[in-house]
């Protein structure tokens, strides 16, 4: 567990392909949130305090909801957050989020961040000091882009526009574990990350090339 001042960050690892699931609590209040659902509750549940308040979605890819239901009969006051136009707004006590919405839990206030491009509705969010970055970016690169709801273009300016314009000693909190470490400051991670240093949209896609190129090779 990791302790912030007013908050601390519990991190599961597990799920279809090493992901990670994070457990918010307010240190003032008690009030837990859940940071997407890839993980059973079984393994969680242990470490809540009371019902959780609500399930933050970074995106819909299925690896991260997987176990929405689980929660939802559990705890059927529990709300589910995402984007607004996302598909797990068709069931679950589903609230919207626009880009830059404030969700209050107890005495934390958590800011959404729109930022598509791995995928339509990638979504990061930020409790200062440190983001939450689902797939948009991991230690040591960004994200990927590999379905017909992906974005390069949009990866990028999420990325360069958003991301990287935020204090540099903001640490982020990925959705998979895929670094050498769990976590890192952004300023960190442009020092590691071939793909936080490109110098123009073509030069990022160049080495997005580069990388997959690389995948394959290995």
């Amino acid at each position: 567990m990791i302790p912030i001042s007013n908050f601390s960050i519990r991190t599961f690892c597990g799920g279809y392909d090493k992901n990670f699931c994070y457990l918010i609590t307010c240190s003032h209040t008690g009030y837990q949130i859940l940071i997407d659902a890839p993980i059973d509750q079984k393994k969680i549940r242990p470490f809540f305090t009371d019902a959780p308040l609500a399930i933050l979605i970074t995106h819909s890819h299925h690896d991260h909801i997987h176990h929405i239901d689980q929660y939802q009969n559990l705890y059927p006051d529990l709300i589910i957050l995402g984007h607004q136009d996302s598909p797990v707004c068709k069931k679950y006590n589903f609230k919207p989020l626009k880009d830059k919405s404030t969700i209050k839990i107890g005495n934390l206030h958590i800011q959404s961040l729109y930022t598509p491009g791995h995928y339509f509705d990638s979504i990061c969010f930020k409790l200062d000091p440190v983001l939450f970055t689902g797939d948009t970016l991991f230690v040591g690169r960004t994200g990927r882009v590999l379905s017909r709801k992906s974005s390069l273009k949009n990866l990028y300016k999420s990325v360069y526009n958003i991301i990287l314009k935020l204090p540099p000693n903001t640490r982020i909190f990925p959705g998979h574990n895929y670094g050498k470490e769990n976590t890192i400051t952004l300023e960190e991670n442009i020092k590691i990350s071939p793909l936080l240093q490109a110098k123009s949209f073509n030069d990022f896609k160049l080495k997005m090339e580069l990388y997959e190129s690389s995948r394959i090779k290995s």
